[in-house]
């Protein structure tokens, strides 16, 4: 895909890390964009999130929100599954970091080759249960399953892309405009239908896409996502046999329960239907397993034209030629209170629910695009064209035009937002429309204010009909959790959560006496202390201080010091000090013999450092050498590990007698082994 050179993103560098090389891809939620982590030194596919989804009364919410999908995605590890990075946000830029996968996707291979033979579809179908199969096991459900989402990369392997974004953008629109997002032509009717979904929902999804990879098309088709929707809750998918008599019945009953209508009678979640699909695979002939089904003619009688050749696809690149042939398939079905009224819908519909028609379609809506002053020419063009129908039916057409026609619809009026609740009934009032009210918390709105509407002014709305006034609460004050300091990360980090407060990235410090992984602190992201039970803005992430545990040190030298000196150093450097003593013929008394750990060890702070210090050389009995012969007394004092000294005070006289010594030896008397005897001889 050619590179749009003029985008602003291209070569900033965005949260001082990514340095963005060019744009890949532009989609309805987010521009993607080949990018280099300078950190890291490595390509990364960076989603920038468009700015309208962070703006107005939902918009802390959708990061919020966004945020925590991000990281239940990041800890899904599966080589089917496209890795998650990072997330952050740079200014307004919301955006995620995951891997970049060079390759293509599988509405690509389709739209070249037309359909697959039935055993490499069965494959293909493996591999994306498989790697959903990790996502279901972890709570988590994908929600917009389709080939622009299943990635190949230069080695022919497949993954599955794109987890948590649609879910976030869901959370936050269907509770604001009625809508549910998603491609039409594989939603499930529960989504549909009650907005509900679970595993299940991605396992229809997964059906559908099976019947496209064998058949060449999907099972439903319309020229307006709203009746493709309406099949897809009141039709049951047919059996492939129907359109390629040769194909196995095993087939039909693997894609028949795959995309069931009735979420009960599909299997379970991706796990059970990888087994149904490994099941029936190792049934099939192999003969079979070689054919495939003949791709769809065009009307014209052509196979139709495989897309262009493109360049690599990276996790969720918006795929722009994706969908070509697909038109009602190709954009997301967005349907909302208004559109449901022009569409004839007489069924009451709870908010972020879609629904289908149950009587033919009304009359049509205004134009919503081309700029006011061509969309106000556009619906005049309309109505002048539709009175003069009128004139000619005479009054049956008439009665038509102000009973069910455009002349029973008026125009939201301007200059309802920004006002007080009081001001827009007014308006309202004069208008002959009614009013009905729905609160929300807004980050700019003042409270009381009208933050929007729904109808927006200047779309149509019945002349008997309501306006929703969306009112601001003002910002969204929550209030901190009590018990967060004391207690561990993990569990102060779901009470936080808990709380829908925004978790902010922690701090780790050391402490000596605080256990690694306790909470010491709370405080904002510029280390102001935010008190337990305080109400504070729901935007303002919520910081743990938390403790690595004591410090990391190295075990200083300490042998052959003095006692006194190696005790300080050693407590200088945080450690414990233990302290036994021994004697030692070859180190002098007071001076530290070994130490434990040695030296150079690493340890942690508050770690105990046992010291032996010398008490000298043992002490040996003394023999008493009085009166005997100096010779002999010498030798026995040798050998007792003594030095002897021979002092012959009287002159030297032939009797070699000892009279005396020093110290004195006898009756238990001891002296440190090695110490010298002085002898007197006479």
């Amino acid at each position: 895909m050619a590179t749009v050179t003029t985008d602003p993103l291209v070569g900033r560098l965005v949260d001082g890390r990514y340095e963005v090389v060019s744009r890949i891809a532009r989609g309805g939620m987010a521009t993607v964009y080949l990018a280099v982590d300078r950190r890291l030194d490595r390509d990364v596919a960076l989603k920038v999130m468009h700015p309208h989804l962070a703006e107005g009364a939902t918009g802390a919410d959708f990061v919020s929100r966004f945020r925590r999908e991000a990281r239940a995605a990041a800890r899904l590890t599966h080589p089917g599954l496209v890795a998650v990075y990072d997330q952050g946000l740079d200014g307004d830029t919301s955006y995620l970091t995951m891997e970049y996968v060079a390759g293509t996707n599988l509405r690509r291979v389709m739209l070249s080759e037309g359909t697959l033979t039935l055993g490499r579809a069965l494959d293909v179908l493996g591999e994306i249960l498989d790697a959903l199969a990790t996502a279901h096991r972890a709570g988590l459900v994908h929600r917009d399953i389709k080939p622009e989402n299943v990635l190949l990369d230069a080695d022919g392997r497949l993954k599955v892309t794109d987890f948590g974004l649609a879910r976030a953008v869901n959370e936050v629109t269907s509770t604001t405009t009625g809508t549910i997002l998603g491609t039409i032509a594989y939603l499930s009717p529960e989504l549909i239908a009650t907005g509900a979904c679970d595993a299940r929902t991605d396992v229809y999804a997964v059906g559908i896409l099976a019947y496209e990879m064998i058949l060449g098309t999907v099972p439903y088709v319309g020229s307006t996502p709203i009746q493709v929707a309406f099949q897809h809750v009141n039709n049951d998918v047919p059996p492939p046999s129907d359109t390629a008599p040769w194909l196995p019945p095993e087939l039909d009953d693997l894609l028949c329960a795959l995309a069931a209508r009735d979420p009960a009678d599909r299997p379970a979640d991706a796990g059970a239907a990888l087994a149904l699909v490994r099941s029936v695979r190792a049934a099939l002939d192999p003969a079979d397993l070689g054919r495939r089904v003949d791709p769809p003619v065009a009307s014209d009688g052509a196979v139709p034209a495989p897309a262009p050749a493109t360049g690599p696809v990276p996790l969720g690149a918006p795929d722009e030629a994706g969908d070509a042939g697909h038109a009602p398939t190709a954009s997301l079905a967005t349907l909302s209170l208004h559109d449901r009224e022009a569409a004839g819908l007489t069924e009451p519909l709870a908010v972020g629910h879609l629904m289908v028609p149950t009587t033919q379609p009304g009359p049509p809506n205004p134009p919503r695009s081309g700029g006011p002053r061509r969309g106000r020419a556009a619906r005049a063009l309309v109505w002048t064209l539709v009175v003069l129908l009128v004139v000619a039916l005479g009054g049956g057409g008439a009665a038509w035009w102000f009973t069910s026609g455009p002349g029973a619809y008026t125009t939201v009026p301007d200059g309802l937002t920004g006002v007080s609740q009081a001001e827009a009934s007014a308006v309202l009032d004069d208008a002959g429309l009614g009013a009905t009210v729905d609160e929300r918390y807004d980050d700019t709105v003042p409270a009381g204010a009208i933050v929007s509407t729904d109808p927006p002014s200047g779309d149509a709305v019945r002349k008997d009909g309501s306006v929703q006034l969306v009112v601001s609460q003002g910002v969204r004050m929550l209030t901190v959790p009590t018990g967060l300091v004391g207690s561990t990360q993990v569990e102060a980090s779901a009470a936080v959560e808990g709380a829908d407060l925004t978790l902010g990235e922690p701090v780790s410090q050391h402490h000596d006496e605080v256990p690694a992984g306790q909470v010491m602190a709370v405080t904002d992201p510029d280390g102001a202390a935010i008190e337990e039970g305080a109400t504070i803005r729901h935007d303002v992430p919520v910081v743990l201080t938390v403790s690595a545990g004591p410090a990391p040190v190295v075990v200083p030298q300490v042998t052959g010091s003095e006692r006194d000196t190696a005790v300080r150093t050693l407590e200088d450097a945080g450690l414990v000090v233990d302290v036994t003593e021994e004697y030692s013929e070859s180190v002098a008394a007071g001076l530290v013999v070994r130490q434990s750990p040695e030296q150079g060890t690493d340890a942690v702070r508050t770690d105990t450092v046992s010291i032996v210090v010398s008490l000298g050389p043992p002490l040996v009995e003394v023999p008493n050498t009085n009166t005997r012969n100096v010779a002999d007394a010498e030798k026995l004092l040798t050998d007792a590990g003594f030095e002897v000294e021979i002092r012959y005070p009287q002159g030297i006289h032939p009797l070699n007698i000892v009279y005396a010594q020093d110290p004195p030896g006898g009756d238990g008397r001891t002296a440190p082994k090695g110490s010298t005897i002085v002898l007197n001889v006479f």
